[in-house]
Parts: C-alpha cells; structure tokens; sequence
C-alpha cells in the first residue's frame, strides 16, 4: 500500500476508538516497515561504494602507471583515482540519494509514531472532556448574558403590571 504522508498524519476526530484501534498501530506498522526497507537499501548502497572503491584500488596497484601516472602512487594518489573515477562517482551519487530517503523515512516513521499518537491522545483526553461537544462557533457571553437579562427584566415587567390591574369589585 502506497504511503501518502501528509493524508496519513490526519486524524479523524468522529472516529477516534478506530483510530486507536485500527489506524495508529497499522500506520506505525506500515512506516516502521518502510524505514527498514530504506535502510536496507542505504546499507546495500554503502556496501557498493565501498567495493567499486576498493575494485578501483585494486585496479590502480596492477597498473599504477596507467591509472596515477606513477610506477609506485602513494594513499593520495590511489584516493584521487577512485574518488574521480565515473564508477565511483556514480555509486555515491546513489548512495547519497538513498541517505536522503533515508532521513525522509525516518522524519515520516518518528512522526507518525511519536506526533501523530501525541496528537491523537490529547485527542482522546479532549473528547473526554465534551470538548468536541456543543456549538462550533464560540458564544459572546457579554452579548448572550445581556440578551438573557433583557428578557428576564421584560418578563418581571410584564409580571408586576398583570399583579396591578386589580379586578374592581361589584
């Protein structure tokens, strides 16, 4: 299954006993198990850059003259071969892009494991305190209470006036 960050770090707020109990634990499982496969990969390409290195050298001390132009290069000499060699160029280009996806990986896997469930608990201690609940729109208490004492007063006004007409005797 395709990994689509920016859609996986989002909580469903409805929904949070799924996202505990479904969602969290596979999304961890799933970036988790993409780090590991990046790593992998940074290893393999680690290792290859090491061996086209060490392939050069070995290349170099059979025939010193033609590739340092000396009968006997020296640690420098056979660094500078390797390191200017399209070989070798290449396969730190590689390793270099898979490091990057490395760190990508790592950034995504930590924030999915440590951001995304702090996020997601705060969520769950909101929604245990009716935070969620109620109007989504904040009320003007100043307004409201005002409103409320207006009617209040309108109410007792009309209360007090009905209590003074007093029925006239026959």
């Amino acid at each position: 299954m395709e990994l689509d960050f920016t859609k996986d770090m989002r909580i469903d707020e409805t929904a949070l006993d799924v996202e505990w109990l479904v969602t969290q634990g596979e999304l961890a499982r799933r970036y988790n198990t993409n780090y590991a496969k990046v790593c992998k990969q940074y290893n393999i390409a680690w290792e290859d850059v090491k061996t086209v290195r060490s392939e050069l050298i070995k290349r170099a001390n059979k025939d010193p003259m033609g590739c340092c132009m000396k009968t006997k290069p020296n640690k420098e000499d056979l660094e500078s071969y390797y390191r200017t060699h399209k070989k070798y160029k290449l396969a730190k280009t590689r390793m270099i892009d898979v490091e990057y996806e490395k760190n990508m990986a790592e950034m995504a896997k930590n924030e999915i494991n440590f951001t995304r469930k702090a996020a997601l608990e705060n969520a769950v201690i909101l929604h245990g305190l009716n935070y969620f609940a109620g109007p989504k729109v904040p009320r003007n208490i100043h307004k409201e209470s005002s409103k409320r004492r207006k009617e209040l007063n309108e109410a007792n006004q009309e209360k007090i006036s009905k209590s003074m007409n007093r029925k006239r005797r026959k």
